[in-house]
């Protein structure tokens, strides 16, 4: 055909543009699509890792001890007989690799399948897409300009609740002190998503820690995928241009009540003046009584259509205040 082309010449065959239609791939917008956690995490310091599904079974009953995992009939080797009910154990597997290897600052993270036996599934498992992470060693890389400090709880909470700021609906989501048998007594709390518990974070325990040569503290975090593999869409909001007012109030509570529930009580009762609640400040010692903590939340009040007076403020402070007093006997701080 080309020769044929080549005789006839190309200059005399007519140019004429192929008959033919483009189609559109279908675009969910209010889709999350992995990349960009994986981007974000990334961002944040993080190594993504990739570990076998097959695991050894008497290692995995250390961290999901009431499920049996379906066993293999032909594994590869005794230590990967089994499928895994979760990825951490393939991630601290890996931090103990690292730090055998003289690594002092470990991050990552990893997203796969986990195989939940269930009888009716297919095949006798039900497959669910998670995702977890894992941070240990110290905060930063050494630098003469930095002081050298070990990761905590809260620094990898602050990135966990970054992948969950992704899906743009901060009010969905909350934590709760729990219990898990990998998990370190009182720095373990349950991940819950519009009301539902779909992952946990927390510190691993002293004793797994020692059974699989883990060398310090190490924090985790694992949470199912479906739960934020979607965000709510965004809408426009337009900007007040009257002033906003703050004001600071100390509440005294029992230490078991949980400042994450006195916080969202005073956003629900602060009525449609309160923009903002937030925390800055807990304190136990001179001054509060044994057994009690002090709570210190600012409350941010605006109005869209007007400048507030100081009886709108202190209607709304009145408000949140009777709440958190009828709901946790709390009480202003002197």
């Amino acid at each position: 055909m080309e020769e044929v082309g080549r005789i006839f010449g190309y200059n005399n065959i007519p140019n004429q543009a192929p008959i033919a239609s483009l189609t559109m791939n279908d675009h969910q917008e209010a889709a999350q699509p992995l990349k960009r956690v994986r981007d974000l995490l990334v961002d944040r310091g993080y190594h993504e890792a990739v570990t076998y599904s097959f695991v050894e079974p008497e290692q995995q009953k250390l961290i999901v001890p009431d499920v049996e995992p379906l066993i293999l009939p032909f594994p590869i080797s005794a230590e990967m007989s089994a499928m895994r009910l979760q990825l951490l154990q393939g991630l601290l597997n890996t931090v103990v690799y690292n730090q055998k290897r003289q690594q002092p600052r470990v991050r990552l993270f990893e997203s796969g399948l986990r195989f939940i036996p269930e009888v009716g599934a297919e095949n006798g498992m039900r497959q669910e897409m998670m995702l977890a992470g894992v941070i240990s060693g110290s905060r930063s890389e050494e630098h003469w300009d930095i002081e050298t400090n070990t990761v905590d709880f809260f620094d990898l909470k602050g990135d966990l609740e970054a992948i969950l700021e992704l899906t743009c609906n901060e009010k969905a989501y909350s934590f709760a002190a729990t219990k898990h048998p990998a998990l370190h007594p009182g720095q373990a709390a349950a991940i819950i998503v519009d009301g539902k518990e779909v992952g946990v974070i927390g510190t691993v325990h002293p004793e797994l820690e020692r059974k699989f040569g883990l060398n310090g503290r190490t924090i985790v975090f694992e949470i199912e995928w479906s739960a934020i593999d979607t965000r709510v869409l965004p809408e426009a909001v337009a900007v007040s241009k009257f002033p906003a007012n703050r004001r600071d109030i100390a509440l005294v509570v029992d230490e078991s009540v949980a400042s994450g529930d006195v916080v969202a009580a005073c956003a629900a009762n602060g009525g449609e003046l309160l923009t903002d609640a937030k925390l800055f400040d807990v304190y136990q010692g001179k001054g509060v009584e044994e057994g009690k903590k002090s709570l210190a939340i600012a409350l941010t009040l605006q109005s869209v259509e007007r400048t507030l007076e100081e009886a709108d403020i202190a209607s709304a402070v009145d408000a949140v205040v009777t709440a958190v007093a009828e709901k946790f006997d709390a009480t202003l701080r002197d």
